[in-house]
């Protein structure tokens, strides 16, 4: 077992099993909230929710009216300090949510912000119960062969859009499992290397139709702004390459039903690699367990 230092948070890596497992850490338990994402504000984080009015995407600012937040302050209108990723997904008109963090200098943060349009958050909540019911009416045969289709879901891209699963049918998907703040070099950050390469590969090969998708293991961390962060910092072409996040209990079922195994105990995240094709009729062809699998494999089953 490994141990990485990454101050505020400890990351752990542990070899679990032959899949490839890895450990890796976080600083809160997301609380069971639904039908957004969230987590328990942190002493001295306070949970918002409002109106945005405008971005500054240059100054890294978004100015909302927000509604009154019980025992700290009334409902105003105000700028706070957002990521770049934040920046980049947040629009004027949009009713977000989020955790506001005071500073001693006298100014405000945003972060964990998610959408909260009620239509997006009732296709994100009947997505999500949909899933839950599909999974436990499937028992003990959750996990899904090579041969079936691959389940119904609706989850946040990097965008903060609603993407339902049937927006992939009719197209050839690759897909795996990562989270953002993975440090080993040998896990997620080399899954997304390798989704990058066949991506690559595939349009130099003329294949037509392709869509990749990464959904995080870290719902409560992977916001839309964080995700769009993250694949920004990489250079990705996200024009056919969705990262996807949403509500725990969906990211947990669809776990279950592909096979990959993403646990937190405490701090240390156990987690698997798993890497799926899956055809244009909605049913996986091809799955690699691990990080020993190739690109350009991948790509000669898209062409079959």
């Amino acid at each position: 077992m490994k141990s990485y230092a990454r101050p505020p948070l400890w990351f752990l890596t542990a070899s679990l099993i032959a899949l490839g497992t890895a450990g890796c850490g976080r600083a809160e338990q997301p609380a069971a909230t639904a039908p957004a994402v969230a987590v328990k504000p942190a002493e001295g984080h306070y949970a918002l929710t409002g109106e945005v009015v405008s971005v500054d995407a240059a100054k890294k600012t978004v100015r909302v009216r927000h509604d009154e937040i019980k025992g700290y302050m009334p409902a105003m209108t105000m700028d706070f300090i957002v990521s770049p990723g934040d920046a980049a997904v947040v629009k004027a008109g949009l009713r977000i949510r989020a955790e506001m963090i005071p500073s001693k200098e006298g100014d405000f943060r945003l972060e964990k912000i998610w959408p909260d349009d009620r239509s997006a958050n009732a296709a994100i909540a009947a997505g999500m119960r949909g899933l839950r019911e599909d999974t436990h009416a499937r028992g003990n045969g959750a996990y899904r062969e090579i041969g079936e289709a691959m389940p119904d879901f609706t989850l946040y891209d990097q965008e903060g859009r609603v993407i339902p699963s049937g927006r992939f049918r009719g197209k050839t998907v690759m897909m795996n499992f990562i989270f953002s703040r993975c440090p080993v070099a040998t896990m997620c950050p080399a899954s997304t290397v390798k989704m990058m390469t066949a991506q690559k590969l595939a349009k130099q090969a003329g294949v037509a139709n392709l869509e990749l998708v990464s959904i995080t293991l870290d719902p409560a961390y992977d916001t839309p702004g964080v995700l769009k962060e993250y694949a920004s910092a990489r250079g990705i072409d996200t024009a056919n390459f969705s990262f996807l996040t949403g509500p725990e209990s969906a990211i947990r079922d669809l776990l279950a039903q592909f096979g990959v195994i993403a646990e937190f105990e405490g701090d240390l995240l156990k987690h698997t690699l798993t890497t799926l094709l899956i055809g244009p009729n909605g049913k996986i062809i091809h799955r690699a367990d691990g990080s020993a699998w190739e690109p350009a494999d991948f790509v000669a089953k898209m062409k079959q």
